[in-house]
């Protein structure tokens, strides 16, 4: 998939057991013993699940909105999401060569975040599609900064509290401009 410059394909490959053709995100489960797995390695895998699940949700963007702004919101989900991704497999390669998946669903907020209904987000166009692209990737930017949070308590690694200090500050950020456009947009 290619909207807009964003190679939808160039995000996918992970060792989690996803599929996120079908973008039912709300089905992912944890790997096998992922829970006892290091930290930072749970970290990696389930956000970068994550990331991917909101770059899912902004591809639509490029052909269900005519909103200039959200556009180029969704654009820009894509390229910091896909350069966080392509640093945590990165670190993965490097920590953790050719260890299991260790995509964790009991992170904390990654559950919450993940339990979004995508049909009506696939099928909205215009205002409609707007407003369900907010009402989800509210509580999915919610969910990543618990992630986060946790990361900051019990990662190992410095870079993984540097991401975290990262996602905490953009993603905070993203979370107040999204409800002010839900209530200027819903005038």
């Amino acid at each position: 998939m290619n909207h807009n410059g964003m190679n939808h394909n160039a995000t996918t490959q992970t060792n989690a057991p996803v599929n996120h053709s079908a973008m039912d995100h709300s089905q992912m489960k944890s790997a096998p013993d992922a829970a006892s797995a290091p930290f930072d390695l749970q970290f990696i895998d389930t956000m970068i699940a994550h990331h991917q699940s909101a770059i899912d949700m902004a591809n639509l963007a490029a052909t269900n909105t005519n909103n200039a702004e959200l556009k180029k919101f969704a654009v820009q989900i894509f390229d910091d999401q896909t350069r966080e991704i392509n640093q945590m497999k990165d670190w993965r390669e490097k920590w953790f060569a050719g260890a299991p998946s260790a995509l964790n669903m009991e992170m904390p907020g990654m559950r919450e975040s993940m339990r979004m209904e995508m049909t009506a987000l696939n099928t909205s166009r215009d205002k409609d599609f707007d407003a369900e692209f907010i009402r989800l990737m509210i509580p999915h930017h919610e969910g990543a900064v618990a992630m986060a949070r946790e990361a900051l308590m019990k990662a190992e690694h410095a870079e993984i509290k540097a991401l975290a200090n990262q996602i905490i500050k953009a993603q905070e950020a993203e979370i107040k401009m999204l409800r002010d456009w839900q209530t200027e947009w819903a005038k």
